[in-house]
């Protein structure tokens, strides 16, 4: 889905920021600065508000011939049509879990039963470990072969490469669609469009991508796709897409009496976070806000529009300012005329501090980063970092200018 001139919105950040509390936090006599939201989101009061609702007036299981159970019902049927609206599939297809993690863990080995001793997995070193550990667990139960493409040093996928590993036994190609550590982007269509013509899955984390840009699955052509709510303005919990006849077939470990329907659903075992649940609606809704169009799908499409065209403001105001700073090195694309290519997230070095040092001098100041390998010591790796990684900065598309700039400032 993309959104034509006419439907972008221009984003008013200064609403947006009046709908988040937690963004008028203080660090001492500074404000504080949200540079954490590759780590996870803060959360507009709609969410809050809708999550403490649930718990006053709705709290019940689901299935009871009672007020309360029968409003919950209503909440799960809710929450798996916003996240079908936000990424572009049917209800039946979503499946919510605890996280993303855990719920990969689940279906990597549910399709793992279903395959023969020296198939293949081809991942990528630009995943999180959430898209890789699953897969090498699973070849060492199962007897599969896992191989990993390489990444450029620029903090690009070789797409080349990956595509060289894909051979006749290849099963799944499990891949990223944004690095949590240096932003870039792969060629998702190609990388999907090479894995179906080996008879291969396409297996995607779109964890850090699903803040940054509208997610259609049809469109990406994906099989089984995993994101996070908390990455995308709403509360912990985790969710996967899965195409329809995996979502049918896939062996699903559930307790006897469970229903089989509908199909995605399968994978949610023992009772969801009913209250979460409740915040996921909210936080689609909240996204759908910031668009416009009468279906919510539409506003969803505008809205994205209109948060990726702020975000690379963001993020070429940010390259062009790290350049004329001598003490630090920053990982990944470096081109300001190239912020199409990555979401606003950056890995960086400063002269003369590890990456704990400066997230600590950063956090007394107010600005708060994280450091280390973040989960993705493939391409900390690539990049030439050690074991101690980097220090990730990441925008959102309620950071501002000004805070960016200051942050510029902090670092030289």
């Amino acid at each position: 889905m993309t959104a034509s001139a006419s439907s972008v919105p221009a984003l008013d950040v200064v609403r947006v920021r009046e709908q988040f509390s937690a963004l008028s936090r203080r660090v001492g006599a500074a404000p504080a600065r949200f540079f954490d939201g590759a780590g996870g989101s803060q959360v507009p009061d709609v969410v809050i508000d809708a999550m403490t609702d649930y718990l006053r007036h709705h709290n019940a299981n689901a299935g009871g011939e009672f007020a309360t159970s029968r409003e919950t019902g209503e909440v799960l049927e809710r929450a798996h049509q916003a996240i079908a609206d936000l990424l572009g599939v049917r209800d039946e297809q979503v499946a919510f879990g605890a996280n993303m993690t855990t719920l990969n863990f689940a279906l990597t080995r549910a399709l793992a039963r279903t395959l023969s001793p020296g198939d293949e997995i081809v991942v990528t070193a630009l995943d999180h470990e959430g898209n890789v550990s699953p897969w090498l667990l699973a070849a060492a139960d199962f007897g599969l072969v896992v191989r990993t493409a390489a990444v450029h040093p620029d903090g690009t996928l070789d797409v080349d490469s990956l595509e060289e590993l894909i051979g006749s036994r290849t099963k799944v190609v499990a891949f990223t669609l944004a690095s949590n550590v240096l932003g870039s982007t792969p060629d998702a269509a190609r990388v999907a469009a090479t894995a179906h013509a080996a008879g291969a899955l396409a297996w995607v984390d779109a964890v850090h991508m699903a803040p940054h840009r509208r997610l259609d699955v049809a469109a990406l052509g994906v099989d089984v796709l995993l994101c996070s709510p908390y990455k995308f303005f709403g509360p912990h919990a985790g969710v996967a897409v899965l195409r329809q006849d995996l979502a049918e077939t896939l062996p699903a470990d559930r307790v006897r009496p469970a229903d089989e329907t509908p199909a995605g659903h399968r994978f949610e075992t023992g009772t969801l976070n009913h209250e979460a649940l409740a915040g996921v609606i909210a936080a689609v809704d909240y996204l759908a806000g910031l668009g416009v169009g009468a279906a919510r799908g539409e506003r969803i499409t505008s809205a994205f529009a209109a948060i990726r065209a702020y975000e690379e403001q963001l993020s070429a105001r940010f390259l062009s300012g790290l350049a004329g700073l001598d003490r630090v090195r920053l990982y990944g694309l470096t081109d300001p005329a190239r912020v199409g290519e990555r979401t606003p997230t950056f890995l960086l070095r400063v002269e003369g501090e590890t990456p704990e040092q400066t997230c600590d001098r950063l956090g007394r100041q107010g600005f708060f980063t994280w450091h280390g390998d973040l989960y993705a010591p493939g391409a900390i790796k690539a990049v030439g970092l050690d074991e101690a990684g980097g220090v990730r900065v990441s925008f959102l598309h309620y950071n501002t200018v000004e805070e960016v700039d200051d942050l510029l400032s902090a670092l030289g």
